[in-house]
């Protein structure tokens, strides 16, 4: 394997508890979707060695990232020590492939995913176990038993949930809480960013009431906060995600007017404070109520590279306030009162 070329400041990154529990972990998160798929093993090792260089713990994969070649990789990469010197967080429950036994959140799926995800990751537990979506069709009582069984069997220390809506994130935390003995959820995982402000009308305040720490996914709006995309698919760079077959429809919903107004105004900040505008959307969001840790991915070193800098950044509050203005999502009744 060659040489990391990435260069950081060694114990750059915070650390915070995750949510009311006691674990505690990196204030970023190195995000591994792209391992095993936009990601040889020589760029993986380069990040990971980047990420524990600037004293960042938190890894997150999935049992279907990369058809479970991220967790492959992670798993030879952790060879030796590296171990017990990571706070290791996968996902099961995402569809995987066709037919009916490819999809749910049942008992028999998820520990069976858990089994593998272990197998992969070369351990005998995650420190992070979270149930990658929610299934209308499988018990919920179901699902968080195997929540419960995956902590007292010793093959998770923790538990989460994974894109649930305010109302899921509520009734499953409290189903947890109601009987002593029951793993608790001390995180929920969700898209938040910019660009995407949607969750703090319940998901943010179901979170908080829980005790649980949020996890966002995609801060940087799916690429498009990074400041390189225009106001269409067609004008994206060549080679961006984009401009992509397998991502361009993931990033086109937020190539838009709106969205563009957001991004000029991170790109006006950054101006200001000498700084990238990766570094202060990802700022943003890092210091944004009930957040533990922003996951950040990236296909290249020099993209990583951009992330950890928002370590060194506090925005002032002025900026701060400038950016919830200018992104600020649509609240009304029933989360405000017309009384109230």
């Amino acid at each position: 394997m060659r040489t990391p070329l990435i260069t950081v400041r060694s114990g750059l990154v915070e650390h915070r508890r995750l949510g009311q529990s006691g674990l505690v972990v990196s204030r970023l998160a190195l995000g591994t979707m792209g391992w095993g798929r936009d990601c040889d093993e020589d760029v993986a090792q380069a990040q990971l060695a980047a990420f524990r260089e600037a004293g960042g713990t938190l890894i997150d994969t999935a049992d279907v990232y990369g058809n479970g070649e991220s967790e492959r990789m992670l798993g030879a990469l952790m060879r030796g020590s590296s171990r017990a010197e990571l706070v290791i967080a996968t996902k099961a429950g995402a569809r995987s492939g066709e037919g009916p036994l490819s999809t749910g959140t049942s008992r028999r799926r998820l520990l069976a995913a858990l089994d593998g995800s272990l197998n992969r990751l070369r351990t005998d537990h995650v420190d992070l176990w979270q149930v990658h979506t929610w299934h209308p069709d499988t018990p919920l009582e179901e699902t968080l038993a195997a929540l419960d069984y995956a902590v007292s069997s010793g093959r998770a220390r923790y538990v989460g949930v994974s894109n649930y809506s305010g109302w899921q994130t509520a009734k499953a935390s409290a189903h947890q809480r109601s009987t002593p003995g029951r793993a608790p959820l001390v995180s929920t995982q969700m898209e938040y960013s910019l660009l995407a402000r949607g969750i703090e009308r319940e998901v943010v305040p179901a979170a908080i009431d829980a005790g649980m720490g949020l996890l966002p996914w995609s801060p940087l709006g799916r690429g498009v906060l990074a400041g390189t995309y225009g106001r269409a698919r067609e004008s994206a760079p060549a080679g961006s995600r984009a401009a992509s077959p397998t991502w361009g429809r993931f990033v086109e919903p937020y190539l838009t007017d709106e969205s563009s107004r957001v991004v000029e105004a991170v790109r006006t900040a950054a101006k200001g404070l000498g700084v990238s505008p990766v570094a202060v959307a990802i700022a943003w969001v890092r210091d944004r109520p009930a957040v533990t840790a922003p996951i950040i991915g990236a296909r290249t070193e020099a993209q990583l590279a951009a992330s950890l800098e928002s370590e060194e950044l506090t925005l002032p509050a002025s900026i701060r306030s400038a950016l919830d203005d200018v992104s600020a999502p649509e609240i009304g009744y029933p989360e405000r009162l017309p009384w109230g």
